[in-house]
């Protein structure tokens, strides 16, 4: 039996971390909840009893904890993950705080699990988008290798958390936006995170440079552009990419029906294909529209989609903490 700690327990995702732990019925022997201290105090419902939400102070990690889960910004994570893993805990951290930290390793199990346990006290937790592009990308370098990647995404208002839901909320009432520079009602906005010098947004970054870590290709020609949609919850992305090899996609379409955590649903003639409807509540991640790119000589498109609270974060990062427990 495991103890198990999750820090930001009243946000999105730690909202979430609760709902799969509980679901996947790890073996926790204490759970510990941490948040900010405008939340200490609060009850939560884990397994038929409730649990008290405790400030997160210097001194939370005096007790004997074996994992935690983290999901309370980067600046929390900076200041709090170097303070639990001094104390013997492993942290599992949904941030970008650590993620291109090169002693840090950056985990999707599906992906790179071998990974995991070349940790040094803490693990980061991909950007919700590289989730569930690598898992479909890994099988194709593998095939065919992976000479380029261009990213388009559709990002769910939930991929701001609770403020992106009310904002979109807000714009059904007819309201003004709060947290997002326009209205997301509507409307589609070319913005997540905010702009660098060189165009690029931060979002966009993270997927190039995370997407390169994760399938150990520093090199990798990636290019990105990242879209805020009125969706409340599910990333849809179409990926386009240039192989060393030709695709076939029969063997492609195999390949991705036999690997757990991939559901393909390709069937255009039934209107068959992934919809973040669909996807919006489960753990898998969603590939269809597989075509080959005939503007190129060995070019491959494909549509990805997956619930982005649940694969794209809180669900990862349990299955990493299930691992851990399994070594």
């Amino acid at each position: 039996m495991y103890n198990i700690a999750i820090v930001g327990a009243s946000g999105l995702v730690g909202g979430t971390f609760l709902k799969v732990l509980e679901e996947r019925d790890l073996p926790i022997k204490n759970l510990y909840l941490f948040a900010s201290a405008r939340s200490a105090g609060k009850g939560v419902v884990f397994k038929g009893k409730t649990l008290v939400i405790e400030e997160l102070t210097e001194n939370s990690f005096d007790r004997e904890i074996d994992i935690a889960l983290f999901s309370a910004g980067g600046d929390i994570s900076k200041k709090f993950a170097p303070i639990a893993s001094e104390k013997g805990v492993i942290v599992v951290d949904n941030s970008s705080a650590w993620r291109m930290d090169e002693n840090v390793p950056l985990v999707v199990p599906e992906v790179n699990p071998e990974d995991i346990f070349k940790n040094n006290g803490i693990i980061a937790n991909p950007n919700c988008s590289t989730i569930q592009s690598v898992v479909p990308l890994k099988i194709i370098d593998e095939l065919y290798g992976i000479k380029r990647v261009v990213y388009s995404t559709y990002q769910a208002v939930s991929g701001s958390g609770i403020k992106g839901i009310e904002d979109l909320q807000r714009g059904l009432k007819g309201e003004e936006p709060k947290t997002y520079p326009h209205p997301i009602v509507n409307n589609c906005l070319p913005h997540i995170d905010s702009f660098l010098e060189n165009g690029y947004t931060k979002e966009e970054e993270k997927m190039i440079n995370e997407t390169r870590k994760i399938l150990n290709k520093k090199n990798l020609p990636i290019t990105a552009t990242c879209v805020r949609v009125p969706v409340l919850n599910g990333h849809s992305i179409s990926i386009n990419v240039e192989l060393e090899r030709e695709a076939n996609l029969e063997e492609l379409k195999v390949k991705f029906r036999e690997t757990k955590g991939i559901v393909l649903e390709d069937d255009v003639k039934n209107n068959r294909y992934p919809l973040a409807t669909e996807a919006n509540g489960t753990d898998e991640v969603y590939v269809g529209r597989l075509r080959k790119d005939f503007s190129i000589e060995k070019g491959l498109n494909l549509w990805v989609v997956a619930d982005n609270i649940r694969k794209g974060a809180a669900t990862n990062a349990v299955q990493i903490a299930e691992i851990l427990m399994k070594k």
